[in-house]
């Protein structure tokens, strides 16, 4: 079986838009794309690298695709750990109609990518990872096909933006397996599925008559 993987970039109110530069994705007049730069250091790219460091084929929104298909194999730095494997892995796409994928390795899920995502979860192979793509992860909430959820939470507020949970978003319980902070104020953290959403009260229960009986019997 397969795992669908997210790791994202986000705000600390939850805004996932163009965190690489300022021409990353300026839609609807956002500002501040590259706001990951500056607290972007060693340990929190060795924190990436972790998530990176396993099997994984790439699961990408069209927009998303056409980011890293213009940035990625042009990357010729033999020192880079990152190109080499994105460039080799397979791509699947979600794309509402038919796309042009000229990076090599890329397939187009159809046109119902979550039926093609199940039947790729049930196959033996490496795990599915989502970089970006914040209008296809609503979907993938949407229908809780998300097995493991990590982000990388900076330490900036950005008001209006690509949100990573929208309000399609499932309801559900989340356990956190791993958590790690760091000098520049990046906190990231591991959770996976936990089942339904747990509610509870603060509130004082009414005493039952017995009990209401015991306390006059103290007196």
């Amino acid at each position: 079986m397969r795992k669908i993987i997210t790791a994202t970039f986000v705000s600390l109110d939850g805004v996932m838009q163009a965190p690489g530069g300022p021409e990353e994705d300026p839609t609807s007049g956002f500002k501040f794309g590259g706001w990951v730069f500056p607290h972007f250091d060693e340990a929190t790219g060795g924190a990436m690298d972790e998530i990176l460091g396993r099997p994984y084929d790439l699961l990408l929104g069209r927009k998303t695709y056409d980011i890293f298909a213009a940035y990625w194999p042009h990357i010729t730095d033999p020192h880079d750990t990152i190109a080499p494997i994105f460039n080799r892995v397979t791509k699947y796409v979600a794309s509402r109609s038919k796309p042009e994928l000229s990076w090599n390795n890329s397939q187009w899920l159809g046109d119902d990518a979550v039926a093609a995502l199940k039947k790729l979860k049930a196959e033996d192979g490496p795990d599915l990872l989502v970089q970006g793509s914040s209008d296809f992860l609503q979907t993938l909430w949407a229908h809780g096909m998300v097995d493991e959820i990590n982000v990388l939470i900076f330490p900036v507020l950005l008001g209006k933006g690509k949100r990573l949970f929208g309000d399609g978003v499932a309801p559900a319980g989340l356990k956190l397996v791993k958590s790690q902070s760091y000098p520049t104020g990046v906190i990231v953290a591991k959770y996976e599925p936990a089942g339904a959403v747990k509610t509870g009260s603060f509130a004082h229960e009414e005493p039952t008559e017995a009990e209401l009986e015991r306390r006059r019997n103290l007196r």
